[in-house]
């Protein structure tokens, strides 16, 4: 079975608008809201990744241009446009500044079209795995995974992807399967890239909302009536608010639902490629929309996670630290042994220094231990417990200490 890939990307890298904007008053991001705002004619989901970084979904632009080559073209056509009245002496006043060069990359991810754009390559569909395989583990940005991998002579993205999943995850835990996974061309973004609130600020740097157009589900890949909606509504929302304003839940590898769940910014190419993110489904992690299944072929997100917590998934992840108390009988605060057995029965419960509240049915704890070889390892253990009040809630401990995980509905 073949595991998704990322959505094929095509990235426009302007290596000249990279400076932050107190070096240079803010030219550098206005121009670069001009370049996204030029884009909108090729393609209407121009996503700001990073200043001087953007994509946009080339399978929509090839349907209507008719091939890869040409929609290239017109980007280039498009960019340089933008770029070339600051080259012949500026443009409201503003002079000549930074470069207006730029390099274009196509490939599956953000990740492997970063590397695409500095080699000026187009990657054909499905051969990202093989295109990222010479480049050095140095591109992965994870200085002590790096010096790890070198050390043990892993020094090329292609030998550490070859390395099975499940060793790469006993050494290096849920870090070390995020690079492998981009090593093996199935993640399409290197953590702490993307730049936050790219949207509002080229909105504030240019004065005016960018020209983008609505919508087209037809020609775009909508799926259906309800999913259009959904997505006029979240469009409306970015326009207004910014792009990073909005944002969905991602599935991806962990033991419990907070680990599994990571939100990223919406757009129609966050919702057609993981059915977790799509306008209208649960946040839950676990669930799917109602009537969707899952296909037969498609295989599972990740792989086996030992002391994961078995179905089904809390329905709520809680956000932001909620304590918890928890005592026995007589009184004593209950804890969870090196065993992973619990020091009592659990009589009551209270969360955020609230009202005591009964437990009346609790699991065995399901204990966890990552990064075990490293200075920087966690031991914990979860805990469901049912309260009197109907309540069913999942807990952790770590350090001696409780809080609420999630809930059931």
């Amino acid at each position: 079975m073949t595991e998704p890939v990322p959505p094929r990307l095509l990235l426009v890298e302007c290596p000249g608008l990279e400076a932050p904007d107190e070096d240079d008053g803010g030219l550098h991001l206005r121009r670069f809201g001009r370049v996204v705002e030029a884009l909108s004619s090729v393609c209407p989901w121009v996503d700001a990744v990073r200043p001087g970084v953007c994509t946009l979904p080339i399978k929509g632009p090839t349907r209507y241009f008719g091939t890869e080559e040409a929609v290239l073209v017109r980007v280039a056509e498009a960019v340089g446009e933008a770029l070339g009245p600051f080259r012949e002496g500026g443009r409201d006043g503003e002079g000549d500044v930074g470069s207006g060069d730029f390099r274009l990359g196509v490939a599956e991810g953000v990740f492997a079209a970063v590397l695409a754009a500095r080699a000026g390559a187009v990657v054909p569909a499905g051969e990202t795995a093989r295109f990222l395989a010479p480049w050095p583990v140095a591109v992965l940005s994870d200085p002590e995974l790096v010096e790890v991998l070198v050390r043990l002579g892993l020094s090329t993205l292609g030998g550490f992807a070859q390395v099975p999943a499940a060793d790469v995850l006993a050494r290096f835990g849920t870090r070390g399967i995020r690079a492998h996974r981009l090593a093996r061309g199935l993640d399409g973004e290197l953590s702490g890239y993307r730049v936050s609130g790219m949207g509002a600020r080229l909105v504030a740097a240019l004065g005016h909302a960018l020209a983008l157009q609505d919508l087209q589900p037809g020609f775009w890949g909508g799926t259906s009536a309800a999913d259009e909606r959904a997505g006029e509504v979240l469009t409306a929302l970015q326009r207004r608010l910014g792009t990073e304003a909005v944002t969905v839940p991602v599935l991806e590898g962990g033991r419990g639902p907070a680990d599994r769940c990571r939100l990223v910014t919406w757009s129609p190419v966050v919702a057609r490629s993981s059915p977790a993110s799509s306008p209208g489904s649960s946040s839950a992690p676990g669930r799917e929309r109602k009537g969707s299944r899952r296909k037969a072929s498609q295989a599972p997100l990740e792989p086996p996670w030992p002391g994961r917590l078995p179905p089904p998934a809390p329905a709520r992840v809680t956000v932001g630290e909620r304590p918890v108390e928890v005592l026995d009988r007589s009184g004593v605060p209950v804890g969870v042994t090196a065993r992973g057995l619990l020091t009592a029965e659990p009589e009551r419960l209270s969360v955020d220094g609230g009202l005591w509240v009964p437990v009346v049915a609790w699991s065995a704890p399901w204990p966890v231990e990552e990064r075990w070889w490293s200075t920087a390892r966690r031991r914990a253990a979860r805990l469901q417990v049912l309260t009197a009040d109907g309540v069913a809630r999942l807990l952790v401990t770590e350090r001696r200490r409780w809080r609420v995980e999630a809930t059931y509905d």
